[in-house]
């Protein structure tokens, strides 16, 4: 066989058998959809996005409509499901999944709450990796003091407790832009927020705190490959820094860095939910499962369904964030190319 044209000499009536090689990506895709935790994590992702893109033609209502003569009504269903509502329980063929303390539509809640939960789910890992890669590359790149000053100021953020960092930045930024001037940037950042539901707050605290591992890891891995044969054969044709950063190396780490990512999606999807049930994530009355989950304790011996069925969807969506990140990291993981 020819190294170089990979057409095998021997072939019946004496034409050549092409071997095709598989690439890297067709192997690590047929991998992926073999295991089929992943696949079925992958499928239950994309419906959330569907919902959450499409929450509007879905939900029957609006989530901020209050009607309150209808407030804790239940459909009949339910009643036979939780038995303890039985004596007391107001039905309803309104409401599919019932409605709240205020009379609004739990459904409709639960399915607009889908979008914040996915917001953070995707904007998490893309500040992570924005900031992270570029301060990991630089500091394992050129190394030295640099890199000695740069990893010590990453230790002095990981002295801190990460959620009560969380906790701390969100009650600053609660605090600094509740009344802030007409006109300066605090009131823009205000305004900004308000238009989005109080995300915006929730995307900087998760940002100034989720990076720091990623910088860490990516460091490493340009530690790593920067050592390589190929790196030193880039450098002795004469490739610049930057070619050498952008072309030889970051395409070489850019697979564990997007399997840790997907695997850190459910801890960025806890913080906002736990946030909202402390009354410092969204602002009302833009529905979180984590807010919600947070009204329905308060009566879940009376209405067990106002904190069920969020804490179930929450859960349904973090199993289906890690089923998907494990199989991820099987599939792009280099030592089982090849195999089954």
């Amino acid at each position: 066989m020819s190294a170089q044209t990979g057409v095998l000499k021997a072939g019946a009536g004496g034409m050549p058998l092409t071997m095709k090689r598989e690439s890297l990506t067709a192997d690590a895709f047929r991998r992926l959809i073999r295991n089929r935790a992943a696949v079925v994590g992958g499928l239950i992702v994309l419906l959330l996005a569907l919902i959450a893109i499409f929450a509007g033609q879905i939900a029957p209502k609006s989530y901020e409509v209050q009607v309150l003569i209808d407030n804790n009504k239940v459909p009949a269903w339910m009643v036979s499901l939780f038995s303890s509502m039985a004596p007391y329980a107001k039905t309803t063929t309104d409401y599919l999944l019932g409605a709240d303390y205020v009379g609004r539509d739990l459904f409709s809640r639960l399915v607009y709450g889908s979008r914040v939960s996915l917001s953070v789910a995707f904007i998490g890992p893309i500040i992570s990796l924005l900031i992270g890669v570029v301060y990991g590359s630089i500091s394992g790149f050129f190394g030295g003091r640099a890199d000695n000053l740069m990893m010590r100021i990453v230790d002095v953020l990981y002295a801190f407790p990460t959620l009560l960092f969380v906790i701390l930045l969100m009650a600053f930024f609660r605090s600094t832009f509740a009344k802030p001037d007409p006109g300066s940037f605090a009131y823009g950042l205000s305004q900004l927020d308000a238009r989005m539901g109080g995300m915006l707050f929730i995307f900087m605290g998760i940002g100034f705190t989720a990076w720091e591992t990623m910088a860490r890891l990516t460091r490493g891995q340009v530690l790593s490959v920067r050592e390589k044969e190929f790196v030193e054969a880039a450098r002795t044709v004469g490739a610049g820094n930057g070619r050498i950063m952008f072309r030889h190396i970051l395409p070489n780490i850019v697979g564990p860095l997007v399997v840790f990512e997907s695997l850190s999606i459910p801890t960025y999807i806890t913080f906002e939910a736990f946030l909202s049930y402390i009354g410092l994530g969204v602002n009302p009355p833009t529905p979180s499962w984590g807010s919600m989950i947070a009204e329905g304790g308060s009566v879940i011996r009376t209405y067990p369904n106002q904190a069920v069925f969020p804490a179930l969807a929450l859960a349904i969506t973090m199993f289906a964030f890690n089923f998907l990140g494990d199989g991820l990291r099987d599939a792009l993981d280099p030592r089982l190319r090849g195999t089954q």
